[in-house]
């Protein structure tokens, strides 16, 4: 070989490698792209344009931007509003009488009055806590001497006084209700009765009375447990609840009436079918897309839009996506004709629903649908749901059962994260289910215009509410 050829072959060698260096470099660095992108939109993620919750945006948190339009009305109540103040009552409990002896008109210089007649009272009332909130009964039981046998007899007590001195179930329905309605901790609720009542409180006196209400309950969630299914539409969510420092799973159902919680190791179908009320539902459930709810084909599905709307908010703030601003405006304005003018009818949804596919059919022009597994962007992700579901996420427009967002079921489920972040953990899983029923209890007497505190107490002396079939869907 001679050494043109050969200088020759060592070039074209050495291009070879340049170029596949140059091919691997690129290939590295649209990698580095790629990742500076993803991490920039983890970033750009929070609770305005993702499910990300409040608490993760930390201190840094974006100004406050609600994806509610102005109306152009002033704050405060509105023209018509019945507005709420403090009533007088009919009857008051105390009546203290102000005697009018002299005249202060000032032309009779103070003349007596003490002979005239009363014409008619000036009234207000003033309402005050009493100086002592917790009033003592004692029960006396007499002793007496058989005078047959010789023996001292004593009166029986009553059932509910078992000890030589207790807290009534009022008493103790009060510290039920802050514990499990307003999550003040065992400790401070020690300190709260000695601060009001003057009284020494034992945690485990609280925790006693947690156990007996959840025990009276029993027959309480059986029967949630029957009308829940047979509701027009519930709303289902789920969030992680730290158990003896394992993760475990609130899980809820409810509607406008009625509230279910329930706690267990596992999220998905296992626990649904644990609860059993998902399976046997026929109408309407309402969720986030968490596939494990897409297993039950009995029920019909739809999905929270409140969460398409962040999701389109991400893609329109931070990738300028036309398409998904105007997906998420026809969202809003098709729920703001509906609470106007009622759900479509047939020929109207089919304009509004070839309305939808378009707006989707431009986002596809940019993001198409990979076939196989490549990993898909966040974009084309959503575009996937809302064209592979797109009637589960247009129900608000043709049912007027359902409602445009999952909001329902979020709002009963928020609760149980302030509790979480004022008590922290549960101990226990039995102290755990012992919340959950007490708290499935406590909303849905709540739900009903029932007077909490006083169901409370039904139920701590074995007469809980229990809703009816009227009541409840």
């Amino acid at each position: 070989m001679s050494r043109r050829q050969q200088l020759w072959k060592l070039a074209r060698t050495c291009l070879a490698k340049l170029i596949d260096l140059l091919l691997r470099l690129e290939k590295e660095a649209r990698d580095l792209r790629r990742q500076v992108k993803e991490l920039k939109d983890r970033l750009a993620l929070n609770s305005r344009n993702s499910s990300k919750p409040p608490s993760s945006d930390g201190l840094a948190k974006p100004a406050p931007k609600s994806l509610r339009q102005k109306t152009g009305r002033k704050p405060g109540g509105q023209p018509g509003h019945p507005g709420r103040t403090l009533q007088p009552v009919a009857q008051p409990d105390h009546t203290r009488l102000h005697r009018l002896d002299r005249c202060p008109c000032g032309r009779c210089q103070g003349r007596s009055l003490r002979d005239e007649p009363v014409l008619d009272y000036e009234k207000r009332q003033v309402f005050e806590l009493p100086q002592k909130p917790l009033e003592v009964t004692e029960h006396q039981a007499e002793i007496k001497r058989c005078p047959v046998s010789g023996q001292l007899v004593t009166a029986s007590f009553p059932e509910e006084v078992k000890a030589p001195a207790q807290y009534g179930p009022r008493f103790k329905a009060q510290m039920v209700y802050f514990n499990e309605q307003h999550f003040i901790p065992f400790g401070r609720l020690t300190q709260v009765c000695q601060d009001l009542y003057g009284q020494p409180l034992s945690e485990a006196t609280i925790a006693a009375a947690n156990q007996r209400l959840y025990d009276n309950l029993a027959p309480f969630e059986q029967r949630l447990m029957d009308l829940l299914p047979l509701a027009p539409v519930n709303h289902c969510d789920e969030s992680g609840l730290r158990v003896n420092k394992s993760l475990h799973w609130l899980h809820v159902m409810s509607n406008a009436k009625l509230t279910f919680y329930g706690v267990h190791p596992k999220r998905g179908v296992e626990a649904m079918d644990y609860f059993n009320i998902i399976p046997r539902c026929k109408n309407w459930i309402i969720h986030d897309h968490f596939k494990p709810y897409f297993t039950y084909n009995e029920c019909l599905h739809a999905l929270c839009n409140e969460h398409h709307l962040r999701e389109l908010k991400f893609l329109y703030e931070e990738h300028q996506e036309a398409w998904a601003e105007e997906l998420s405006r026809f969202l809003l304005d098709s729920n703001e004709r509906c609470q106007r003018e009622g759900v479509l009818g047939e020929q109207e949804f089919k304009k509004a629903w070839a309305q939808y596919r378009a707006i989707l059919a431009k986002g596809r022009r940019h993001h198409p649908r990979l076939q196989g597994r490549g990993k898909q962007s966040k974009a084309a992700n959503l575009l996937n749901r809302l064209q592979d579901y797109d009637l589960c996420v247009l129900a608000f427009l043709f049912d007027p059962h359902v409602p445009f967002t999952n909001n329902g079921g979020e709002r009963d489920i928020r609760m149980e994260k302030v509790r979480q972040k004022i008590s922290g953990c549960f101990r226990t899983l039995r102290g755990a289910r012992v919340f959950a029923r007490n708290r499935s209890y406590i909303s849905t007497c709540r739900k009903q215009g029932l007077n909490v505190l006083q169901a409370i107490t039904d139920g701590l002396i074995g007469k809980p509410f229990i809703p009816t079939l009227a009541q409840g869907p």
